[in-house]
């Protein structure tokens, strides 16, 4: 028997207005009535739209009356830290800054926090630090996840001989520029076509409708900041099973960069949201989260989760174009993603976990850590520690802020690095200079403790 489908455009057509019980009304549907015949489950929406106070109570249309009903007045008293945070793991701790700690240390204590982990590249970020992972009870937490939503990074291998990219240098950096754009602003005056922009949830809600026309002029471009498209040299030294790749050495096609402003936008409103519900203390006010059988919580899943089908699709429409322009196809793509919250398991219950900057790690799930601009990234395979959450570090983290960057590297130092190291740069800043990263090799190999917090950290 086919699962139920209710679109958008079928609640509107049955009266339904534009507010955000669309998105509410989609999913409990689908999930509670999914062997329900489309007709039947129309039938239940037109009553709970006629008389949505008759269906208050209803543990599951009662989420869908909540909102067809005329709002109250909110104001909830702030919520308390827990006194003692749960315990988490704390991976590579000499190579990571204070502010970090502090961050993960509010974060171990909120309500609704389950398991945690600090990865070696964490630094200080919004809400949780970069590089780190909380598991939570039902919860999201907007600023857990972060502003560049399902930020990844996607790896093409060629079976090209590497001397092309000497030899052919000029060929390369002109296929880059042509395949895409770069700049926090950039958009194509000619979209690209990717079914994603299809996407019903982009009719769900008054902020995905307004979004739709800028994510569709972004997609295929590729940000700024640390955001980048590269071609290397990729060493496999021997096959992994996993990996099916004959060791070698081959062209590789590395991509980094996230939703652009879709991203942006959902997670600056649904953290306002999060906040005016859920008052915390100062030093943990973006860590407000969303519950998700409440309304908002069900609409910023959903939107969530097409920001990171966005993000994929950039990558993919990148990779393709460069493709048909070699005139061969990968032999292998590797892919995995960021700032982002997946429903898991962990220790027998689901949880939703968080990974803020982290890359997942389960077992032989494949993934890619990368360095600097002058460092070689890894491929990677995840074991499945439970101690980090299943989780592992997304890059090399900075050591250095932008601002210290900017003032204390020069263009000359930079130039001299990046010929020490053979490697071309078509664009990019002081800012992500090779200096401003910590040493990718100190984050490979991290020790770990077990740290649970009480008190202040000196």
């Amino acid at each position: 028997m086919s699962k139920l489908k209710i679109t958008a455009k079928e609640l509107r057509a049955i009266g339904f207005p534009e507010s955000p019980v669309i998105p509410v009304a989609m999913s409990v549907m689908e999930k509670n009535f999914k062997h329900y015949t489309k007709e039947e489950a129309t039938e239940i929406l037109k009553g709970v739209l006629a008389s949505p106070v008759e269906y208050k109570n209803d543990e599951a249309l009662g989420m869908i009356a909540e909102k067809l009903l005329p709002k109250g007045i909110e104001g909830e008293a702030e919520i308390s830290l827990n006194n003692t945070g749960i315990q988490f793991s704390i991976f590579g701790a000499e190579h990571i800054e204070q502010g970090a700690f502090h961050q993960m240390y509010s974060a171990a204590k909120l309500p609704v926090a389950v398991a945690g982990a600090l990865m070696p590249d964490a630094h200080h970020g919004y809400g949780l630090p970069i590089g780190g992972v909380l598991a939570t009870s039902n919860a999201v937490i907007p600023y857990g996840v972060g502003v560049d939503i399902g930020c990844r990074m996607c790896l093409s291998i060629f079976d090209m001989d590497a001397k092309e990219l000497t030899n052919r240098e000029n060929f390369f950096a002109r296929e880059i520029n042509e395949a895409t754009l770069f700049g926090s602003g950039a958009t194509f005056q000619q979209p690209a076509e990717h079914a994603v922009m299809d996407s019903e949830i982009f009719q769900s809600t008054p902020l995905l409708k307004g979004l739709q026309g800028r994510a569709w002029k972004q997609l295929g471009s590729s940000g700024s900041g640390n955001h980048f498209v590269e071609f290397g040299e990729v060493t496999i030294t021997e096959k992994d099973k996993i990996l099916n790749v004959n060791p070698g050495v081959y062209v590789g096609l590395l991509s980094h960069s996230g939703s652009r402003a879709l991203g942006a936008n959902i997670a600056n409103h649904y953290t306002k949201i999060a906040v005016s519900k859920r008052r915390l203390p100062q030093e943990a006010k973006n860590l407000a989260w969303l519950d998700l059988n409440e309304a908002e919580g069900i609409e910023y899943w959903l939107a969530m989760n097409l920001a990171g089908d966005y993000a994929s699709a950039c990558h993919h429409i990148i990779h393709a174009k460069i493709a048909k322009q070699l005139g061969r196809q990968p032999i292998k793509m590797v892919e995995n993603h960021h700032n982002f919250a997946w429903k898991e398991m962990h220790e027998g219950q689901e949880v939703i976990v968080h990974r803020k900057g982290a890359t997942p790690a389960g077992k032989n799930v494949l993934g890619i850590i990368a360095g600097s601009m002058t460092a070689n990234g890894f491929i990677v395979r995840g074991k499945g520690e439970t101690a980090s959450v299943n989780s592992a570090s997304h890059g090399a983290g900075r050591k250095m802020s932008r601002t210290a960057a900017m003032a204390s590297i020069t263009h000359n130092a930079l130039k001299e690095e990046l010929q020490k190291h053979g490697v071309k740069l078509l664009g990019g800043g002081l800012d992500e200079a090779p200096f401003a990263y910590k040493n990718i090799n100190d984050v490979m190999k991290p020790s770990m403790i077990i740290f649970s917090h009480t008190g202040e950290c000196a």
